[in-house]
């Protein structure tokens, strides 16, 4: 006949606390990761200490598409990742006039947008494996227009959700 040892309660709770970091730690690295919103390019969308959720797998089955909200890798080694609307995607043809983007030859419906700059831009298309960004406060954004399409590896996620503030907290569309 044998006999089980139990285990106590405080072996227990430690084993639960490893098993519950580890799988925060998975879920944070691969799935979604929190991200905090700074500056105002993003405006009236987002605001400047927005608290976002965003998920890491969204494009690692699918492309972004037209009017994604996402997280990238700033261009040319700057450390800070940046937050841009996707205007375009691989194979569009994008215009700016006045400010106003068409894309493949349409005027782009932006509600978002409140105010439009006077950039004017010719046509270009995009390459394969790249996006063009925006930033909603076409105002005060750099984006697609200074720096040049995005490639889709350098995306971090879209994002999905405001948490914080409590009274702006909501999914995003």
């Amino acid at each position: 006949m044998s006999v089980q040892r139990r285990s106590s309660p405080l072996r227990e709770l430690l084993e639960t606390l490893v098993v519950a970091v580890v799988l925060a730690l998975l879920i944070r690295g691969f799935v979604v990761e929190s991200f905090l919103v700074q500056g105002s390019s993003m405006e009236p969308t987002l605001h400047h200490g927005d608290r976002l959720l965003v998920n890491k797998i969204a494009y690692r089955f699918g492309t972004p598409q037209r009017g994604d909200i996402v997280v990238f890798h700033a261009p040319f080694g700057d450390t800070r990742d940046y937050i841009k609307r996707v205007i375009a995607g691989p194979g569009d043809r994008i215009r700016i006039e006045d400010g106003v983007p068409y894309v493949n030859g349409e005027r782009l419906e932006e509600p978002y947008v409140l105010r439009y700059d006077d950039t004017s831009m010719p046509e270009m298309v995009i390459p394969p494996g790249s996006v063009f960004v925006m930033g909603d406060n076409r105002r005060n954004s750099q984006d697609s227009r200074s720096f040049g399409f995005i490639g889709i590896e350098e995306i971090v996620g879209k994002a999905m959700v405001v948490y914080w503030p409590l009274e702006v907290a909501g999914v995003l569309r």
